[in-house]
């Protein structure tokens, strides 16, 4: 039944990849594939970035775990750049974007209980959203079948439209405790938030006293052409999740809040077995140091444009495979007309990797340091791809 041992939780496709360098990988029977999935958007420097490599192996020379009953000084470096760069005061690090969730959630919950209302445990979310595989985050999401099978769904999450404010408004009442949304929803279908809607939902977590969650888990680190993708509304949350590309491959999630909303958590309300361990935290401090040098967003920003100009003629020229281009940044999302499995398989036998997204979308999210030969050689394939559907 387990032929390879595995539990049979992932569609694998069969194709062994041995080494990569930037947005290159190589497979074990010599093939060579552009890298426009990174990971599922996690490969934000790409694959051998020679300043992640070195850290990785100076730090791993020296000590790869201690504990959080211990300092660790690697968190309280990366824990200052990321606070100093953004709305927080505070920041807490594990290992995936579940755990950093879980740990929004928990935040929102606990203010309100430190403030006298324990009644106030409802988080309004959005459909077409993902936050995670746990059982918290999967009902915070909410779709049918992620959660088919798990037993009783989890209590605690209302559910409006991406995108409709009136309906987050309707939804609010005396129990509900907090909003949440992603500014880019990615399994959802690349679909990102209207600033509008964005500053809308901040003001009416302001007028009702509720905290304003964000999940930045894969649209934070520079991915939309911003550190954070919230801040192309002008707009900041009080709690927020962050992981993917903050470690540009190595499992590293953060959760960053402000000092108001994250008050109440004191020792012992949560904890990380492996969460900011040295080894991370040094992966992270490379990451940051690439990502927050001078000139780098602004480069992300401007191949983003000419990668979105180049995929929205193409969409013009070939109105029987792609019906619409979407996203923000390098977050981009192609909606197919044939089913977006058969168009990434066909990307894949000619030489490109994707990523499939909800609304038949075909995810497209590089790493950060492409430059104009990496948009060609993806606009080559995505042609040839193209002129086969016709």
């Amino acid at each position: 039944m387990f032929p390879d041992n595995l539990l049979p939780v992932f569609d694998r496709t069969d194709v062994i990849f041995e080494s990569g360098a930037g947005a290159w990988l190589r497979a074990a029977d010599g093939r060579r594939f552009l890298d426009f999935g990174s990971g599922v958007a996690v490969n934000s420097l790409g694959h051998g970035h020679p300043r992640l490599v070195a850290a990785l192996a100076e730090q791993a020379g020296k000590l790869w775990h201690c504990s959080n009953l211990y300092r660790v000084p690697g968190q309280e470096r990366v824990a200052r750049r990321l606070v100093d760069a953004s709305f927080a005061d505070t920041a807490f690090f594990c290992n995936t974007g579940a755990e950093a969730m879980e740990l929004v959630i928990k935040i929102a919950r606990r203010y309100h209980h430190c403030a006298g209302h324990p009644e106030r445990h409802r988080i309004v979310a959005c459909t077409g959203s993902f936050h995670g595989r746990t059982i918290a985050t999967l009902a915070a999401a909410g779709t049918a079948k992620y959660l088919e099978g798990f037993g009783p769904v989890a209590a605690g999450f209302d559910h409006v439209p991406f995108g409709d404010l009136d309906a987050a408004r309707a939804a609010i009442g005396p129990a509900t405790a907090a909003l949440l949304v992603e500014p880019v929803q990615g399994e959802g279908g690349i679909r990102p938030a209207d600033p509008a809607y964005l500053r809308g939902l901040r003001a009416l977590a302001d007028e009702f006293g509720l905290l304003l969650l964000m999940d930045e888990v894969q649209t934070g680190i520079g991915r939309t052409g911003m550190l954070f993708a919230h801040e192309w509304s002008g707009i900041a949350p009080d709690v927020m999740g962050l992981a993917k590309g903050l470690g540009g491959g190595f499992p590293v999630g953060a959760v960053l809040a402000t000092e108001r909303a994250a008050a109440c958590m004191t020792p012992g309300t949560h904890g990380c077995t492996f969460g900011g361990n040295p080894l991370a935290m040094a992966v992270a401090e490379a990451v940051l140091d690439e990502i927050m040098a001078p000139g780098f967003l602004e480069r992300v920003r401007s191949v983003a444009t000419l990668l979105r100009g180049k995929l929205e003629d193409l969409a013009r020229r070939f109105p029987r495979a792609i019906a619409e281009v979407r996203g923000q940044g390098l977050m981009l999302g192609l909606k197919t007309v044939p089913a977006n499995t058969a168009f990434t398989a066909r990307l894949f036998a000619a030489g490109m990797l994707a990523v499939g997204a909800g609304d038949n979308v075909v995810r497209l999210v590089p790493p950060l340091i492409i430059g104009e030969a990496e948009v060609e050689a993806a606009v080559g394939f995505l042609e040839g791809v193209c002129a086969e559907i016709g």
